[in-house]
């Protein structure tokens, strides 16, 4: 079944049903988790012979989806470390390698971490099954300077074992999804088939649906060109250098962020929300400014005590940073120093870190662990950074114009089918797709390898 995104006549096909065409070759799903990797190999002629998942949760949702009577004899192969043989004549071997060892949220332990040590599970049951091939997938913190050796050992594990191997970071964003989710996938050929060099990874589609095409609760807004603007109004001549490839140099940003300690032209200041004076938000940029300066401490963003404030500001009296204390943007610290109440960036305000334009092509990263992203129900346009940001906080912030990512949106903008059932508890569900892999972005990476076996 084909879904139509409505941008500029331009389209995509993905996977909105579950289907299952006439096999063409065989494959085993290690760590199958929801099954992103399933979905995407039957829709090009796969059967699967057997998973790997521990899991429970996940597995009651594999199973939900996947496993009936017309295929009961598929083997459920359990806990990897405890699997001594694969089922016979396997095509290719895929998997979503845990990627918390490599992963920020995962503090970087790599193979110090015990699910880290799973790569040399899946290396040792591929060597011993020697499929024609494979694909795994993990975070793209495997790729980070810090994590290069380790994926260059894998790599250098791999090919030991027999096989050409290529790797590559990929985005979901790049094969038409709304979604900044880059992963690393690995992807091997037996040396024997003398193809591997062959090998090309999928080029992006160019394809970039608008949040509000794949959500079916946000109504399709009216897209308004974008005004362009000078460096100068946007950025008061200094861009930061923190802007990532989806933010132009010369349009507003497409969400808000909520926070204390940045100062971008979309960014919302708990001064911005509770009433303050023209001085009192003076005195907030102030603290805001300075708080990173090695003048003041060491950390990363220090305090300020009422000296180093007069110092920079003249005529200020104490009462004044009182007042900011009791209105809930400034606190007292043990040393008898001001610091902001929200001083932790990822955390925002009230509860709110990222509110998200139904009209952007592009959302944050969805994780396991969830985040405090919403989703405007509206859409705005100005022509000036003020005014955008009066605007939204009139029409859309006041009003409470957003709502929370849920479940729903999560399957949709990970590419799964629109009749795959997901778990009935919506954090479960949330997570579950947080730990997926992006169905589209397999599809080609495997249609590639497919291609090359003559599969």
């Amino acid at each position: 079944m084909k879904s139509v995104f409505s941008q500029h006549s331009k389209q995509i096909e993905l996977p909105l049903q579950l289907v299952t065409y006439q096999n063409k070759f065989a494959f085993i799903d290690l760590f199958a988790g929801i099954g992103g990797f399933r979905i995407a190999l039957q829709k090009l002629g796969g059967q699967c012979l057997g998973y790997s998942e521990i899991d429970k949760q996940a597995i009651k949702v594999y199973q939900q989806n996947f496993i009936s009577y017309l295929n009961k004899d598929e083997v459920e192969l359990g806990d990897i470390t405890k699997i001594t043989e694969l089922p016979s004549h396997v095509d290719i071997v895929v998997g979503g390698v845990p990627c918390q060892p490599w992963s920020v949220a995962g503090r970087l332990k790599g193979f110090e971490d015990p699910r880290g040590k799973l790569w040399f599970d899946v290396i040792r049951l591929v060597n011993k099954n020697k499929p024609k091939g494979f694909i795994f997938e993990n975070v793209s913190g495997l790729a980070s300077p810090k994590n290069i050796d380790n994926l260059e050992l894998i790599v250098h594990e791999l090919e030991s074992i027999g096989y050409c191997v290529k790797w590559k970071v990929l985005n979901a964003y790049d094969f038409g999804l709304p979604q900044n989710r880059e992963r690393v996938f690995i992807v091997g050929i037996r040396n024997d088939l003398e193809k591997c060099q062959e090998y090309k990874f999928p080029i992006p589609l160019n394809i970039h649906p608008k949040v509000f095409d794949i959500l079916d609760d946000i109504k399709p807004a009216k897209i308004i060109e974008k005004v362009k603007l000078d460096r100068h109004t946007l950025f008061k001549g200094m861009i930061p250098p923190s802007r990532t490839r989806f933010q132009k140099d010369d349009e507003l940003n497409d969400f808000f962020i909520f926070s204390d300690l940045r100062n971008g032209h979309t960014t919302i200041h708990s001064w911005d929300i509770i009433e303050t004076s023209d001085r009192e938000k003076m005195i907030c940029l102030t603290l805001l400014k300075h708080r990173r300066s090695k003048k003041y401490g060491e950390k990363d963003g220090n305090p300020l005590s009422f000296d180093n404030f007069k110092q920079i500001i003249s005529d200020l009296e104490i009462n004044e940073l009182n007042e900011l204390v009791q209105k809930g943007i400034f606190r007292f610290t043990a040393d008898h120093k001001y610091e902001f109440i929200n001083s932790k960036n990822m955390t925002g305000i009230n509860d709110i870190y990222r509110i998200i334009l139904p009209t952007a092509d592009i959302m944050p990263t969805l994780t396991a662990t969830g985040a405090k992203d919403y989703i405007a129900t509206v859409s705005i346009h100005a022509s000036h950074p003020q005014e955008y940001k009066n605007i939204f906080l009139e029409k859309i912030y006041n009003q409470k114009k957003f709502i929370p990512i849920t479940a729903k949106h999560a399957c949709k903008l990970q590419g799964f089918p629109r009749n795959f059932e997901y778990h009935e508890k919506d954090d479960i569900a949330k997570k579950q797709f947080g730990n997926a892999v992006p169905v589209p972005v397999v599809e080609y990476v495997a249609k590639e390898l497919l291609s090359i076996l003559d599969i």
